[in-house]
């Protein structure tokens, strides 16, 4: 079926093409446009990505050297730096970020995997920060007396299928607490949080619906205890696991009901923490495990700066940065269903060092992803991918 394809257009098969042609119509995004159409934008955007590409003009040059083969690779004829600027600054972003949503529904079903074994989906919430010349990007306001810009994208990524499920992009300067307003919580899952989000009166909102928490607790944490396990085994790092109700002047309002506190000793990092959560009824060593795994969102963020090349943007208005943000994610999870539909035995940073080398050459991906080469594998083995591949 891929015989004579390039290795870009069999990845760029593995996306639904009428999905994204229907958002374009949807939003107006070809209207009147004769050359450079929206699927062209996303497939320039999306190669630029994956060759690891600085900037614009980067992408632009890139793309004008493979002419002849413009129409196979899905640009088409016209590629120039201000078709493509002009694109990304006045199409509706909300095409690229529905269908991101759309590949991230798809990448999530054929990864679906239940690891932890709790009747519902688990997740991590947190937020990374992209640092933005303010005078470049005058939107976005990060700290305005420095001349500091930047923005946050707030992502709730689901552990087990080691997929981003959502994102909400403000600017810079946005409590991260409020973020957690616009979550869309799922009854009976979990919610994985850093102490950064130790808000009650929305912890107490998730408990309402019938989800579960557990955020990372603070010292000054007012904690009333009622009801404590006594025995632990051994090795185990649990220190304390009590049910009570908080205690505080201001928390004890915001969150009337009962909540669970756990201590737990980390030997490796030879530090406490405090956890507290709405889950009764797990062990607290699952509770432990759980915040564990929480870390694999910070992972992510560090990935995805590095190796999909959102740290540097190729457009200066709001809409730009966001078509880019989702064009990353597009890709991110593009290689993931590949990785699973095809059956790859390779960590997705090998499968995308393999790609970004080999996008204009004729392999089969079969033949590209074949065996590691663990030579390279260990190169790697330092790199700040993910670990759940």
């Amino acid at each position: 079926m891929n015989k004579g394809k390039y290795v870009f257009s069999q990845l760029l098969d593995f996306l639904d093409r009428n999905d994204f042609n229907y958002l374009a119509r949807k939003y107006d995004g070809d209207k009147y446009v004769k050359q450079f159409t929206c699927y062209n934008q996303l497939a320039t955007l999306m190669f630029g990505q994956l060759s690891n590409r600085e900037s614009l003009r980067d992408v632009v040059l890139a793309t004008q050297a493979l002419a002849p083969k413009a129409y196979a690779l899905g640009f088409g004829k016209f590629v120039t730096r201000s078709n493509l600027s002009k694109a990304n600054n006045n199409r509706d972003y909300r095409i690229f970020e529905e269908f991101a949503y759309q590949v991230i529904a798809e990448a999530r079903k054929c990864r679906a995997i239940d690891i932890f074994k709790l009747g519902g989906n688990v997740y991590a919430f947190d937020s990374t920060t992209i640092e933005l010349c303010l005078e470049t990007f005058k939107w976005a306001i990060y700290r305005k007396n420095q001349r500091k810009g930047g923005i946050k994208v707030h992502t709730l990524y689901d552990l087990e299928t080691s997929i981003p499920t959502f994102f909400h992009i403000t600017e810079a300067r946005v409590n991260d607490m409020n973020a957690m307003d616009v979550i869309p919580y799922e009854e009976n899952s979990f919610y994985i949080f850093d102490r950064g989000y130790n808000d009650f009166e929305r912890l107490f909102r998730i408990n309402a619906i019938g989800a579960y928490f557990i955020v990372r607790g603070k010292k000054n944490n007012d904690f009333k205890p009622m009801k404590w396990t006594r025995r632990f085994p051994p090795g185990s790092g649990i220190l304390s696991d009590a049910i009570g109700y908080m205690n505080g002047e201001l928390t004890r309002g915001k969150y009337p009901e009962k909540v669970r506190r756990i201590v737990y000793w980390d030997d490796e990092q030879k530090r406490k923490f405090i956890f507290f959560t709405n889950a009764l009824d797990i062990s607290p060593m699952m509770v432990a495990e759980l915040y564990h795994n929480r870390w694999q969102i910070e992972l992510f963020f560090k990935w995805l700066k590095q190796h999909l090349k959102i740290k540097k943007f190729w457009g200066e208005s709001e809409n730009a940065v966001r078509i880019q943000i989702y064009t990353a994610i597009t890709a991110y999870c593009m290689m993931a269903i590949v990785q699973k539909k095809m059956g790859i035995n390779r960590p997705i940073y090998e499968m995308l060092q393999l790609v970004s080398v080999s996008l204009t050459e004729k392999t089969p991906l079969d033949k590209l992803f074949g065996k590691p080469n663990y030579n390279i594998v260990n190169d790697l083995d330092g790199s700040s991918e993910p670990s759940l591949f």
